[in-house]
């Protein structure tokens, strides 16, 4: 099991609790990002550079995911993509995308995007907050601990 990271829009602070937890669980953790990213040294950490353009690293990461492995992204459709391919999907908050939620979650999306394009609504998220980093930990401490203990 490897864990991927949807890195260019990835907050630093979900970083620094991947790192410790990829260390602390010896799991590969892969970083994805269109441009140079500065991780710390670990035989566990690996960063990719892909080309610039739009959504090069989700491709990257639903190309070569596997089975089981967890992905971090904010990205709608790329977790749509891992849960296709029988992996899990957390968000930097620590909503875990499941198979149940996922089509709801595009559908709103879409709609969400739709009215931003229309002027009706602007603006996205709230800014990331210590209360959503550690529901983040949380939840991927869970999912850890629970492939720990059913490989």
């Amino acid at each position: 099991m490897k864990i991927w990271v949807d890195a260019d829009a990835c907050p630093k602070m979900i970083k620094e609790v991947l790192y410790r937890a990829a260390n602390r669980t010896k799991t590969t953790l892969i970083l994805v990002a269109n441009q140079p990213l500065s991780v710390p040294s670990s035989p566990y950490i690996k960063k990719i550079k892909v080309n610039s353009g739009f959504d090069v690293a989700d491709n990257y990461i639903s190309q070569h995911l596997e089975q089981g492995d967890l992905v971090i992204t904010a990205d709608i459709p790329l977790a749509n993509a891992v849960i296709e391919k029988e992996g899990t999907a957390i968000n930097p908050r620590g909503d875990l995308y499941t198979t149940s939620n996922i089509k709801e979650r595009l559908s709103i999306r879409n709609l969400s995007e739709q009215l931003r394009s229309s002027g009706i609504i602007s603006g996205g998220p709230s800014s990331l907050n210590k209360k959503d980093v550690q529901a983040f930990a949380n939840s991927l401490d869970k999912f850890l601990t629970n492939k720990i203990k059913n490989p």
